[in-house]
């Protein structure tokens, strides 16, 4: 991937390529539409920093900063 291109292009060249890859992929997680565990609907979205909700019926709950689904690695 070049330095131009995707959500990182702010970064321009700076901050190396494994970093903004790594920045890529966290934002394309915490900004994608996630699985409602009560509904079942793909209509999760981010509130804010570990606040998530439903569109559909209106479930709001904390989880992970960047992804409703708690991972440890």
């Amino acid at each position: 991937m070049r330095a131009g291109v995707g959500v990182t292009k702010r970064f321009g060249p700076r901050y190396g390529s494994r970093l903004r890859k790594k920045v890529e992929e966290i934002e394309q997680e915490q900004r994608a539409i996630h699985l409602c565990e009560r509904c079942g609907r793909k209509a999760v979205v981010r509130v804010s920093a570990g606040v998530w909700t439903c569109r559909k019926c209106g479930y709001k709950f904390a989880a992970g900063a960047w992804s409703p689904k708690l991972t440890s690695k």
